[in-house]
């Protein structure tokens, strides 16, 4: 029943989230008439605070029950986004405003991440840790599908900026689910010699010393750079270059996404027939040539390139999500989880705002369907610190779970 709360929680929450991924750049390429560089500063400001904050979040967590912290940040993630809506309102709304959102938003966000993934396992017994994964992926997936043409049909009947109104909204309702849950954790126990400094740098040296984490570390840094760079001017491309609406946009995406609700619904059967580490090996070295695919999308029949490119990029990220958050609850000791769970995301947070000026820099420099081809390109290299890993010997995670990667935490 507990989960069941956090998991409808996360359902409207993810749902607000996609739709305000598409209208913050049309915000800023329809309202404001921003560059395509401007455009990429949107998503760099709200990557920006994870990677301020993103190890010390992590650090945090580890000393706090994580409940209350799902709450603060849920109701201030609405707060945050509710100022955009009433700035358009009165004609106040500039790309300023639009910047210090974001990154407000990104900066909660991060928070809100690492207790979320460090709740879980607290929450639920090990071995229902995949089912509930694959679940909350599913979440991901549908919002995927439903936000993005919810979110371009909002656009145009409503306009970008009310948009954020709508995704307020679900951070509250996220918040009064995360609230009814019954379950109360533990006070975590205060280690007398505790120091900030030294927790991060035990999370940082348990992911850097685990051949695993290791792997999926590095291919996850290098896969969302060049992620981000494509990400950053996508929307553009599709405005400027192919001349779509935010409505058309909003279909092509929903129908691409299709990929991701096919990954959430047979992740577990995929994991348990070929193994979660094959399946994750699979998932990384499908997802570069996804995103090659993207630079040949032209105006008429030539969108089913926009569409089988969101096709297979989102069955590759929904299973890689899937399968690398179970390998972190499986091989982390539960007391240096939300540290690695903070170091892991600080792979992905930490590159997306380079990302996004790399594709706005790249975008200027050589035009926007070169800079997908080379984004393409730099995603295909990212799967070589998986293929080179000890994840390509292996079938299962359990392999590496033991009392010789737990000493890790403590340096031995």
């Amino acid at each position: 029943m507990d989960f069941r709360r956090l998991w409808l929680a996360d359902a409207i929450s993810q749902l607000g989230t996609r739709m305000t991924f598409l209208a913050a750049p049309l915000v800023a390429v329809l309202t404001l008439h921003a560059s395509a560089f401007q455009v990429s500063l949107v998503r760099a400001a709200e990557s920006l605070g994870a990677l301020l904050f993103g190890l010390v979040a992590g650090a945090w967590i580890d000393r706090v029950r994580c409940r209350p912290v799902l709450l603060v940040t849920d109701f201030g993630r609405f707060a945050v986004l509710a100022t955009v809506p009433v700035a358009a309102v009165f004609g106040s709304l500039t790309l300023g405003h639009l910047y210090v959102a974001m990154f407000v938003l990104g900066t909660l966000s991060i928070w809100f991440t690492v207790a979320h993934q460090s709740y879980l396992p607290r929450l639920l017994p090990a071995a229902e840790l995949v089912s509930a994964n694959a679940k909350l992926s599913a979440n991901t997936s549908v919002a995927a599908l439903a936000g993005a043409s919810a979110g371009g049909f909002l656009v145009q009947l409503l306009t970008a900026p009310l948009v954020f109104a709508v995704d307020a909204l679900s951070f509250l309702w996220s918040a009064l689910w995360i609230r009814s849950v019954r379950h109360r954790e533990p006070p975590v126990e205060r280690a007398p010699d505790r120091h900030l400094g030294r927790e991060i740098a035990e999370g940082l040296r348990f992911v850097v010393r685990q051949p695993l984490l290791r792997a999926i570390a590095g291919h996850t840094a290098t896969f969302v750079l060049w992620q981000s760079a494509s990400s950053a001017v996508t929307v553009v491309f599709l405005v400027r270059t192919l001349g779509l609406s935010a409505w058309a946009i909003g279909v092509l995406s929903t129908v691409g996404l299709c990929g991701a609700l096919l990954a959430a619904a047979t992740a577990g059967r995929l994991t348990a027939r070929f193994g979660q580490a094959r399946v994750l090996l699979a998932a990384t070295v499908l997802l570069g040539p996804a995103y090659v695919v993207q630079g040949f999308t032209t105006p008429g029949w030539g969108l089913a390139w926009f569409v089988v490119s969101m096709f297979l990029a989102s069955l590759g990220i929904v299973l890689v999500g899937v399968t690398e958050m179970t390998c972190r609850q499986l091989v982390c000791p539960p007391a240096l989880l939300g540290r690695v769970n903070a170091t892991m995301e600080f792979t992905i947070w930490a590159v997306m705002p380079l990302g996004a000026v790399l594709g706005g820099g790249l975008a200027t420099w050589l035009g926007l369907r070169e800079t997908l081809f080379i984004a393409g390109a730099g995603g295909c290299l990212a799967a070589l610190w998986v293929v080179c890993s000890p994840l390509r010997r292996i079938r299962d995670f359990a392999d590496f779970v033991g009392p010789r990667w737990q000493s890790l935490a403590h340096g031995t």
